[in-house]
């Protein structure tokens, strides 16, 4: 599961087409309506979006420049800009939108191959700059998904399905409070283990909706459980 920043560009780029799709479907009504986070409307997943894009900016000039560009001026500043953005009108929703998506592709287009080499400080600690790209493109499909407008975990491309759901396992390998699981794609052989697979239930489905699941974005009710039993309960993903 290649997260390669220069051969996941084109899917950033699609994944970013479908997000201005959906975006450009909202009336005012429909931005303010619920998303599926709590206490977020969508005009707040839009406008979180938004300055995503402009904080991954931020760190790929860090690692171009060599200097301490933070992801965001801070975690105040971050949630200010968010609210502030979330009222917005659909039109400058989506110019914004578009314009932030823009200046993300051009960031990339910016960085020589040496500077993926480099280690920025994102909010949760250091990061390989060589995994920003996927990081965008995983925020950009996941909080499509949280928009509750019709763009569902079954509509994410398989091969981010699969690297998704490879990394959110390997996460919860490192971690004492999840339940072991069998995690087995439909059609395939194979397996991925978190915990002792000793009396450990297997989760059978779609990579995507496994993943989907394993970070709260599904119940899993179109995943199978073999023996027959109620899902374990994965914690919460972060």
């Amino acid at each position: 599961m290649t997260t390669d920043p220069l051969l996941l560009t084109g899917e950033v780029d699609a994944a970013a087409g479908r997000l201005l799709r959906t975006a450009g479907t909202f009336d005012g009504a429909g931005l303010a309506a619920a998303s599926l986070l709590p206490g977020w409307s969508r005009g707040h997943v839009l406008a979180h979006l938004a300055r995503n894009a402009d904080g991954f900016v931020n760190l790929l000039t860090a690692a171009r420049t060599g200097e301490p560009i933070p992801m965001y001026a801070s975690a105040t500043a971050r949630d200010a800009d968010i609210e502030a953005g979330a009222p917005r009108p659909p039109a400058t929703q989506l110019d914004d939108l578009r314009r932030s998506a823009d200046r993300f592709a051009e960031a990339v287009a910016a960085m020589p191959v040496e500077a993926w080499a480099a280690t920025v400080q994102t909010r949760r600690g250091p990061w390989p700059a060589a995994m920003l790209v996927w990081g965008r493109l995983r925020e950009i499909e996941v909080h499509h998904v949280d928009l509750d407008a019709g763009y569902r975990p079954a509509d994410w491309p398989e091969a981010f399905g699969q690297r998704l759901l490879h990394e959110v396992a390997g996460g919860l390998a490192d971690r004492t409070d999840v339940p072991p699981m069998v995690l087995r794609f439909d059609g395939s052989r194979h397996e991925l283990v978190v915990g002792d697979r000793a009396d450990a239930p297997t989760i059978t489905g779609a990579a995507c909706e496994l993943a989907a699941w394993l970070i709260g974005r599904s119940p899993g009710t179109v995943l199978t459980v073999t023996p027959d039993g109620p899902l374990p309960r994965p914690p919460e993903w972060i």
